[in-house]
């Protein structure tokens, strides 16, 4: 089993895993391998390591209270960020980035699965609802833009998620 670090152009970086190498250029080739936030084929592999040794607790860069040091992060002292403060190094950065993808992807596959779909109903659907002419329950589907501030005015609580083709077959 193969597990690479993949990337499309917009930098959403996701985790792929294949049978072996040559599974992953064909699915590449053949345009199956695509990103699951934008839906883009345009897929590259990413560096991985998979055997990285931890830095040592005296190569941590850490910053204490009351002290400033080159990076710029600041203690409490100058009015600053108060409280302890860590320089975050790009790996960091990078496995940061992918939780909180992780954690989007686990939020959106849990408002889908707890969601009815009514499709371009959404806005007749969403006052049937707050008028209590149909069932209460959790709705999603697509409106316009004025659709959805008119609904916020009459006093429904709307939420706009972005347009991701991608979660609708993906994420159920």
């Amino acid at each position: 089993m193969k597990v690479y670090n993949l990337s499309c152009p917009l930098d959403h970086r996701f985790e792929g895993w294949f049978s072996s190498e040559e599974d992953c250029l064909s699915q590449q080739e053949k345009g199956i391998l695509a990103c699951p936030i934008c839906d883009s084929a345009e897929i590259t592999r990413m560096p991985s390591a998979p055997h990285i040794a931890k830095l040592s607790a005296s190569k941590d860069v850490a910053v204490r209270q009351n002290e400033t040091t080159k990076s710029g992060l600041i203690g409490s002292d100058s009015g600053g960020i108060s409280g302890d403060v860590v320089a975050v190094t790009s790996d960091d950065h990078t496995q940061l980035e992918a939780r909180v993808q992780a954690a989007f992807l686990k939020g959106m596959r849990e408002l889908m699965n707890r969601s009815e779909d009514v499709g371009s109903s959404f806005a007749e659907e969403a006052r049937k609802i707050h008028y209590r002419e149909s069932p209460e329950r959790s709705i999603r589907g697509h409106t316009t833009l004025d659709e959805a501030e008119a609904l916020r005015e009459e006093g429904i609580e709307v939420l706009a998620l972005p347009a991701m083709p991608v979660f609708k077959n993906t994420l159920q």
